[in-house]
Protein backbone atom coordinates (compact mmCIF):
# COMPACT_ATOMS: atom_id res chain seq x y z
CA UNK A 1 0.00 0.00 0.00
CA UNK A 2 1.33 3.32 -0.89
CA UNK A 3 2.56 4.78 2.40
CA UNK A 4 0.69 8.55 1.60
CA UNK A 5 -2.76 6.50 2.28
CA UNK A 6 -1.45 4.64 5.13
CA UNK A 7 -0.20 7.90 6.74
CA UNK A 8 -3.32 9.98 5.83
CA UNK A 9 -5.56 7.23 7.24
CA UNK A 10 -3.72 7.63 10.16
CA UNK A 11 -4.09 11.32 10.55
CA UNK A 12 -7.71 10.84 10.31
CA UNK A 13 -8.36 8.77 12.82
CA UNK A 14 -5.84 10.52 15.45
CA UNK A 15 -7.26 13.98 14.21
CA UNK A 16 -10.55 13.10 16.86
CA UNK A 17 -13.21 14.87 13.79
CA UNK A 18 -15.05 13.39 11.58
CA UNK A 19 -13.87 12.95 7.48
CA UNK A 20 -17.15 15.90 7.19
CA UNK A 21 -16.16 17.91 9.15
CA UNK A 22 -12.59 17.48 7.40
CA UNK A 23 -14.10 17.45 3.92
CA UNK A 24 -15.57 21.28 5.11
CA UNK A 25 -12.39 22.51 6.40
CA UNK A 26 -10.38 21.75 3.71
CA UNK A 27 -13.17 22.46 1.34
CA UNK A 28 -13.07 19.19 -0.82
CA UNK A 29 -16.01 16.92 -1.30
CA UNK A 30 -16.00 13.26 0.51
CA UNK A 31 -15.45 11.38 -2.42
CA UNK A 32 -11.90 13.06 -2.79
CA UNK A 33 -11.03 12.11 0.21
CA UNK A 34 -12.52 8.80 0.01
CA UNK A 35 -10.39 8.57 -3.35
CA UNK A 36 -7.35 9.97 -1.57
CA UNK A 37 -7.81 6.70 0.97
CA UNK A 38 -8.00 4.36 -1.15
CA UNK A 39 -5.43 4.96 -3.39
CA UNK A 40 -7.72 5.23 -6.04
CA UNK A 41 -6.43 9.08 -6.59
CA UNK A 42 -3.41 10.78 -5.54
CA UNK A 43 -3.82 14.73 -4.67
CA UNK A 44 -2.00 17.70 -6.45
CA UNK A 45 0.71 19.23 -5.42
CA UNK A 46 -1.37 21.93 -4.13
CA UNK A 47 -3.88 19.70 -2.44
CA UNK A 48 -0.70 17.99 -0.72
CA UNK A 49 0.40 21.28 0.58
CA UNK A 50 -3.25 21.73 1.79
CA UNK A 51 -3.28 18.30 4.20
CA UNK A 52 0.06 19.05 5.53
CA UNK A 53 -0.87 22.23 6.63
CA UNK A 54 -4.29 21.22 8.23
CA UNK A 55 -2.55 18.06 9.82
CA UNK A 56 0.51 20.51 10.78
CA UNK A 57 2.86 17.96 9.23
CA UNK A 58 5.47 17.90 6.24
CA UNK A 59 4.88 17.11 2.92
CA UNK A 60 7.86 14.95 3.27
CA UNK A 61 6.57 12.93 5.89
CA UNK A 62 2.98 12.54 4.19
CA UNK A 63 5.50 11.37 1.45
CA UNK A 64 7.35 8.98 2.89
CA UNK A 65 10.78 10.94 2.78
CA UNK A 66 10.76 11.80 6.59
CA UNK A 67 9.42 9.91 9.48
CA UNK A 68 9.50 12.56 11.62
CA UNK A 69 5.80 13.49 12.34
CA UNK A 70 6.15 16.22 14.95
CA UNK A 71 7.39 18.37 12.37
CA UNK A 72 6.77 21.78 12.84
CA UNK A 73 5.85 24.65 10.10
CA UNK A 74 7.89 28.03 10.87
Amino acid sequence: MNLFVVRLKELLAGSGKMQKEICADMNISKQKLSKWKTGYNEPSLDELIMIAHYFDVSTDYLLGIDDDINYKRV
